[in-house]
């Protein structure tokens, strides 16, 4: 019974995402940084699959995860072409191959982030407003760790070196009706893992800034 506990999905996935995330962050910072960067759309697709595998498939979830990749690569795209919504910037070739100048892996980490933090903020509220709003937080929050992180890592780069309230801005507007989309749907995701993703993306980010801040790469 214990060692089925053990090795349920659940647990298999936070230990999977752990060992991913450290060694990558160790990588870039100890050993051949430009190796672990290449890496990056590995790390990506594997907590795709972890979260769809943590996920309840439905008809809703499939729509809902549609929804999430489409609205966050037309963003992006109208961003990247118009220089509206998230201000001026271009997508490096880190992040692998690009629609239009945005990677596909930009819709899908949409995808991703909309179900981490739409679930955390489920758990500290009843009232839907009150979690769209923690969910949009926790999602600038994290981008505010990423950008000062991206040019250096070649994701990506704003024309003025640094983003501008603009961008945490369309981030906001964007991820609104994803977020008010996300609790209409309530998919059910399995225990803590997006807890757990999500403090580790925070945290990989966040060392990796101050790393660079303090030694570079």
């Amino acid at each position: 019974m214990i060692q089925k506990e053990l090795f349920n999905k659940q647990n298999i996935s936070i230990t999977t995402i752990w060992i991913f995330h450290i060694s990558g962050l160790i990588g870039i910072i100890y050993s051949n940084s430009s190796w672990f960067i290449k890496a990056t759309p590995l790390n990506l697709a594997l907590s795709f699959l972890l979260v769809l595998i943590n996920t309840k498939i439905s008809r809703k979830t499939v729509f809902l995860f549609i929804l999430c990749f489409t609205v966050g690569m037309l963003a992006e795209i109208i961003g990247v072409n118009k220089g509206i919504i998230f201000g001026e910037y271009s997508y490096g070739d880190a992040l692998g191959i690009k629609v239009f100048g945005v990677p596909i892996l930009i819709g899908i980490n949409w995808c991703i982030l909309v179900f981490i933090t739409g679930f955390i903020s489920a758990k500290f509220f009843q009232n839907i407003w009150q979690k769209i709003l923690l969910g949009i937080f926790l999602m600038v929050s994290l981008d505010l760790v990423m950008e000062p992180v991206a040019p250096v890592l070649d994701f990506w780069t704003f024309k003025s070196g640094l983003a501008s309230f603009q961008n945490y801005f369309g981030w906001s507007l964007v991820s609104f009706p994803l977020h008010f989309f996300y609790h209409k749907v309530n998919p059910k995701l399995n225990g803590p893992f997006p807890f757990h993703l999500f403090i580790l993306q925070f945290l990989f980010f966040t060392i990796l800034l101050i790393k660079i801040n303090s030694f570079g790469i």
